[in-house]
C-alpha cells in the first residue's frame, strides 16, 4: 500500500531513517540522514526535511515531540519488511536483500543446540536462542499430535495417582507428560493398556485413536469394562493429547523489560505476553504450519492494543512431513530485521538435521 505513493526519493530517505532509528533507537534528524546522502545531488538538508514532511503526511514518520527528530510509524516498519521480503530486484532506496547469516552466526546457533536429541529440548533451546539473539522474546510451540501418527505408547507408575506417558509419532516426535488420574492403576493395567493401544492403534492418527478408544467402550463395556475403562481414563487424562495439550516455551521476557520505559505500558503489554493462551493462539493465527517460511508481523495491536510497538517473526519447523511447531522472536519494532529473519528461518529448517529424521518418517 505504502509502495503506491510513495516515490523512489522518499522510500531512499524513509529506508535511511528506519535504519538509523534502528541502530540508535533515537528519533531521527535530518541532519543525521543528510550526513548519510553526503555528497549525493539533490538531497541537501532541506530537500531532507521536506521529503520528511511529505512522509509524515503520509503516516510512515511520527514526531514525539515538537523539537525532536521524526520516528518511524509500523506503517512504515511494515512497507520495509516487505521490500527485504521481496525477491531481490534493483530499486532506488530499497533496504538490501535478505543475505544468508553469516558463518560466524550459524556456528554459534548450531553451537547452541549441541546436545539436542528431542523434539522438547530442541523447542526448548529454540525459545532461549531466539531470546538471546533478538534481545527479545524467544517462544516455540509444539504443534499439536492430534494429526500425527502413532509409533508406539509407553506407561509409568509413579505413585499418587500419577502417571508418565511417553508417547511416539512415526514422524519422530516424542513427548512425555504426567498424567493425574482419578485412581490409581498397578504396573499390570498400565502394561496391558499400553500393549493394547499398540499392537491395536500402531499406524493410526491420534486423534482418530482416541475417538475409536470411547466408541469400543461403549460398545464392549461388558465384554472389556476393566481394561478399556483405565485406557479411557488414560486418555482422557491426556496420553494421547491434541491440541488442549499445546506446550509453549517463552524466554527473554527481561528482555522487554528493559527496552520499555512507559511503565504502564510495560504492565499491559506483560499482561498480554505472559498468558499462555493468548500467545498460542497469536502464533496459531500469524504462522500457517503447512507453509514453509517466515512470516514478519509488524504491530501487534490486533492481539491487544499494549502489543502495538512489537513486531512477531516466525516460522513453522517441520520433520519430515509432519509440522512439529513453530518458532518465533517477539520484540519491539527496533530489531535487525535482515539478520532476525533469516535466524529464525535457519533455525527453522535446523530441526531435521538435529533430530536426525529416519527416511520413511520423511
Amino acid at each position: 500500500m505504502a509502495e503506491m505513493r510513495i516515490s523512489p526519493r522518499e522510500r531512499m530517505v524513509l529506508t535511511a531513517i528506519i535504519e538509523l532509528y534502528i541502530a540508535t533507537g533515537e528519533p531521527v534528524a535530518s541532519q543525521a540522514v543528510a550526513q548519510t546522502f553526503a555528497n549525493r545531488d539533490g538531497l541537501s538538508s532541506a530537500t531532507i526535511r521536506n521529503v520528511m514532511a511529505q512522509l509524515a503526511d503520509s503516516g510512515l514518520l511520527e514526531q514525539p515531540h515538537t523539537s525532536a527528530g521524526r520516528v518511524p510509524t509500523a506503517a512504515a516498519f511494515r512497507f520495509y519488511v516487505e521490500q527485504l521480503m521481496q525477491p531481490a530486484r534493483i530499486v532506488l532506496g530499497a533496504p538490501p536483500a535478505a543475505h544468508p547469516l553469516s558463518e560466524q552466526r550459524r556456528e554459534q546457533i548450531e553451537d547452541s543446540f549441541s546436545g539436542v536429541t528431542s523434539t522438547n529440548e530442541y523447542l526448548q533451546r529454540t525459545s532461549q536462542v531466539l531470546a538471546l539473539l533478538s534481545s527479545g522474546l524467544g517462544v516455540a510451540l509444539a504443534s499439536s499430535t492430534g494429526s500425527q501418527i502413532l509409533e508406539h505408547i509407553h506407561f509409568s507408575r509413579l505413585g499418587g495417582n500419577r502417571v508418565l506417558a511417553v508417547l511416539v509419532t512415526q514422524s519422530g516426535v516424542v513427548q512425555d507428560r504426567v498424567l493425574g488420574l482419578d485412581r490409581d492403576l498397578s504396573h499390570l493395567e498400565l502394561e496391558t493398556a499400553a500393549r493394547y493401544l499398540n499392537e491395536n492403534f500402531r499406524g493410526w492418527p491420534i486423534e482418530r485413536i482416541r475417538n475409536e478408544v470411547t466408541h469400543r467402550v461403549e460398545i464392549e463395556r461388558e465384554a472389556y469394562q476393566q481394561l478399556l475403562t483405565s485406557i479411557e481414563e488414560l486418555c482422557r487424562k491426556g496420553a494421547l493429547a491434541g491440541e488442549s495439550g499445546a506446550t509453549l516455551y517463552v524466554d527473554g521476557m527481561a528482555n522487554l523489560i528493559g527496552a520499555e520505559v512507559d511503565r504502564e505500558r510495560l504492565r499491559q503489554m506483560l499482561v498480554a505476553l505472559e498468558a499462555k493462551q493468548r500467545l498460542v493462539e497469536l502464533l496459531t493465527a500469524y504462522v500457517d504450519g503447512k507453509r514453509q517460511e517466515v512470516r514478519v508481523v509488524v504491530g501487534l495491536e490486533q492481539a491487544s492494543p499494549a502489543m502495538q510497538d512489537l513486531v512477531l517473526i516466525g516460522s513453522p519447523a517441520n520433520l519430515g512431513h509432519a509440522n512439529l511447531g513453530t518458532v518465533a522472536v517477539i520484540a519491539p519494532t527496533r530489531i535487525q530485521y535482515q539478520e532476525m529473519i533469516q535466524a529464525v528461518r535457519y533455525i527453522a529448517q535446523l530441526s531435521e538435521r538435529i533430530l536426525d529424521v529416519p527416511a520413511e518418517g520423511r
